[in-house]
């Protein structure tokens, strides 16, 4: 039967292809069959070029657009509806925090008030338009991640310490760490300092010692002479960066006591919260300690404290390394492995155990009080190891799901990674941009994604099983188990392996292999007994648990050290940024998206891959004492200006830069240093403290000790480096690129290409640190290197009672003044005693 709108809707043909009625549509202008949109007239002279150009203009006007379009749409319908856009919500949260912690500038409150204001007012209004909603949402989310980032940088405002300096320290100790090499690490609220008492006092600093006091607790008061040093720099642009992880942790320097500090008997009251933390700090040291006491071997018992008590610092060195080229180094994470094992002990001891008692059983949610049990566990076992990113993603995630279980809810696994994200990034935004937050979340999503795509694979009606044999069930099981082992570390290790790439520079080729043979150890012994020594521990039956705990890890470490003996390659040079950032893309395209659109993921797979390959490295790298400087050769090695370089520095240079061959300088007899330039090698010749190399471009490189040694070489140098603050060019304007100990100083650490123009070549500088500074940097500005000045020199005591003892605001001398270039605080304040440097205004 006819309707109302057929009696006035005129009857016109319509076209499936275009979705619309066609005869509806108005006739084209006359000036379009001249631009070629229609076909020609009949003898046009546009000719058979404007007929092919009019077809495929009408093929896309009329056909693959809208189709395209349509599918878009009604994919984009389909995530809506299935609720996947909130998977992108702390997509775009850490998407802004690494905006603001890569952006050279610091952003007020203001900014980014009024934006997130603005952008949540434009994106309620078009709450009725579905895609620009979405985009909108998306950008409030983005400018929510910056100003969760502003927050906590404001709410951090870490006071660290601008240059070296040694003074008689007095501080509460917050953490005591056991060293691999021997020494014991000390964690320090600073409670004063004298001789020189500073002006300018970090609140907490970070020291070693040889020893401490027998039976030292934590919360307990130390006084010792202590060297300390700001937190430095990336060793190369784009590198890890103490000084941002420093400010994030509270910690303003570090450094070393002369001697052994002592214990202070009276010290001041701590507040409930310090007092508190220090119960917690206790239990875990004394848990550590009680586990490795049980435990035979020193390596298994330091992992058995870190997989307990999340205690990390004294497994050795070599053990460590093994662990990281094998991939193996996730399991001293305490994250979702060892959480959902201890949740499910817990869980499955007490169903069992209240399977002993059928009446009651029967008559009560016994599951439901077993998942309260594990969720208490759970945050116990949370607090004891130490708050980790992993380990909070974990028990949010197993949290969640404990949760559900216990109001009768379903748990989307996907759904519990995306608030646990949030709550991550809304708390900890600085995480962020650290490997464990990147390579926890990767994996994580990524095991999560391929599971749901093997599920929607295997839907179907149940396959009809027949009858096997006990021995053919179990071979079958255990065959599925070791695909499901190996399918695991697969996925796990690819999504994270360009993350590791990225921040160590290295990669675990044979991490399925390692991953296959020892996380069955891991699985069904280390942890569970694990588990079984924390129960029985108030018992005083806790040591054959962790016996057998220690059998495992054994067994874990000699599949660990044979499989690194045998792995074939490690580094992989440096990762660029933007690959990350499109492999990122192309992850979270395959894990989160439900329809067809995660085939996006294929072009932005090659197009990170194509990143990769197209990478260019640099050709010398700088410290940021100026001290150090490194090139590479043709063969592929590494050649330095010192003898004895520094091994932290020179080993992440090697890692980023694809080599394992270091070449060590040559000293040359010569008269004069000039002659030093006519070698021609790429290996290092000095002569005194002249040092001249060339770059696999041919581009002579200087380093040099004052600018008198610099000058012989402007005529011919392409990059002089100075190690020295006081040192000015003494080339002209024309000439090399002069860096000295003041610039680097002030700007980090360098990376340096050469690049020949109109004839000549000129040196292209990548410095690691920006200006204006951001607040982990501003202490920068007060070294005295930045300030230009030469390195202190204690006055003797003739020398100092010759010079005026009376020292003011308007009357300090002008070579411990602060230039308007290096700080903008004129008022910032000296410390007092002779041996002081001046510090970086307060927060």
């Amino acid at each position: 039967m006819a309707g109302p709108d057929d009696q006035v809707r005129p009857k016109v043909p319509f076209d499936e292809r275009a979705g619309f009625a066609t005869e509806l549509m108005p006739a084209p202008p006359a000036n379009l069959e001249r631009a070629g949109s229609l076909p020609p007239a009949p003898g046009s002279a546009f000719g058979r070029t404007a007929e092919v150009r009019s077809k495929i203009a009408r093929m896309v006007r009329w056909g693959a657009v809208p189709r395209l379009g349509g599918a878009v749409r009604n994919a984009i319908a389909t995530e809506w509806d299935r609720g996947t856009t909130f998977l992108f919500t702390p997509v775009f949260l850490a998407a802004g925090a690494l905006v603001y912690f890569s952006i050279d500038s610091e952003p007020s409150f203001a900014e980014l008030g009024s934006s997130v204001l603005a952008i949540a007012f434009v994106t309620w209004l078009a709450r009725s338009r579905l895609v620009l909603h979405l985009i909108l949402s998306a950008l409030l989310c983005f400018a929510l991640g910056m100003t969760f980032a502003k927050v906590e940088t404001w709410r951090a405002g870490t006071r660290i310490l601008a240059a070296e300096i040694s003074t008689r320290l007095t501080g509460r100790v917050a953490l005591i760490e056991q060293q691999a090499n021997g020494r014991i690490r000390l964690t320090v609220d600073v409670l004063a300092t004298e001789r020189p008492k500073l002006k300018y006092v970090p609140e907490r600093v970070r020291v070693s010692a040889q020893s401490i006091p027998a039976g030292l607790r934590v919360g307990e008061t130390v006084v010792g002479v202590a060297r300390l040093v700001p937190p430095a720099g990336p060793t190369r642009p784009g590198g890890y960066d103490f000084s941002f992880a420093n400010y994030f942790n509270g910690i303003g320097a570090n450094g070393f006591f002369f001697r052994p500090p002592q214990r202070v008997a009276e010290s001041p009251p701590a507040d409930m919260a310090t007092r508190f933390f220090a119960l917690v700090e206790n239990l875990r040291a004394g848990l550590g300690d009680r586990i490795r006491t049980a435990i035979d071997g020193e390596a298994e018992g330091e992992i058995a404290a870190a997989l307990i008590a999340g205690v990390r610092a004294g497994i050795p060195d070599d053990v460590n390394e093994a662990l990281r080229r094998t991939g193996l180094a996730h399991v001293l994470s305490i994250s979702g492995l060892h959480m959902a094992i201890v949740a499910g002990t817990i869980m499955t001891a007490l169903r069992a155990g209240f399977a002993l008692f059928p009446s009651f059983a029967s008559r009560r949610p016994v599951k439901k009080y077993a998942a309260g049990a594990a969720i208490l566990a759970l945050g116990i076992y949370l607090f004891i190891s130490g708050f980790s990113v992993a380990a909070e993603r974990s028990f949010l995630m197993i949290g969640i799901m404990l949760v559900a279980v216990i109001f009768d809810r379903a748990a989307l696994s996907m759904r519990n990674l995306a608030i646990s994200a949030i709550v991550i990034i809304a708390v900890s935004p600085h995480e962020v941009a650290g490997p464990s937050f990147q390579m926890s979340f990767a994996a994580t999503a990524a095991l999560i994604g391929a599971y749901t795509s093997w599920s929607e694979r295997r839907r179907g009606p149940p396959a009809i099983r027949s009858d096997q044999g006990l021995l053919r069930s179990g071979l079958t099981k255990i065959i599925g188990h070791a695909v499901g082992l190996a399918a695991t570390s697969l996925v796990a290790g690819t999504a994270t392996a360009v993350y590791g790439a990225y921040h160590f520079q290295r990669v675990s080729p044979l991490s399925v292999v390692a991953n296959l043979a020892a996380m069955p150890i891991v699985s069904a012994i280390v942890m569970p007994f694990a588990v079984f020594g924390m129960i029985l521990m108030p018992f005083g039956l806790d040591k054959w648990a962790f016996l057998v705990m220690g059998k495992g890890l054994t067994a874990m470490i000699v599949i660990a050290e044979w499989i690194s003996d045998v792995s074939p390659i490690d580094g992989v040079g440096l990762v660029p940024a933007s690959a990350v950032a499109v492999l990122t893309a192309a992850l979270i395209a395959a894990t989160v998206s439900t329809t067809w659109l995660r085939l996006v993921a294929v072009p932005l797979t090659f197009a990170g891959l194509a990143i990769i390959m197209e990478r260019s490295l640099p050709e010398a790298l700088i410290s940021e004492d100026a001290r150090l400087l490194t090139i590479r050769t043709d063969d592929g090695a590494l050649a330095v200006n010192r003898m004895r370089p520094n091994g932290f520095t020179i080993e992440d240079w090697q890692r980023a830069l694809g080599s394992e061959v270091l070449t060590k300088p040559k000293n040359v007899a010569i008269e004069d240093p000039r002659q030093l330039a006519e070698t021609g090698e790429e290996a290092f010749n000095c002569a005194g403290n002249v040092c001249v190399a060339y770059s696999v471009s041919a581009a002579q490189i200087v380093h040099v000790s004052t600018a008198a040694e610099a000058l012989p070489f402007c005529a011919i140098a392409q990059l002089i480096v100075i190690d020295d603050a006081t040192a000015e060019n003494p080339c002209l304007e024309a000439g090399p690129t002069v860096l000295t100990k003041r610039d680097l100083a002030r700007r980090g650490s360098a990376s340096v290409s050469f690049q020949r123009r109109a004839g000549q070549m000129s040196a292209e500088i990548d410095f690691a640190i920006s200006k204006p500074y951001r607040p982990w940097h501003t202490h920068r500005a007060f070294a005295r290197e930045a300030r230009g000045l030469a390195p202190y020199e204690r006055q003797k005591p003739t020398e100092a009672a010759a010079q005026p003892k009376a020292t003011t605001a308007n009357t300090v001398p002008a070579s411990l003044r602060i230039d308007n270039e290096a700080a903008d605080d004129p008022a910032a304040s000296l410390s007092s005693g002779g041996s002081a440097r001046p510090a970086g205004p307060a927060p």
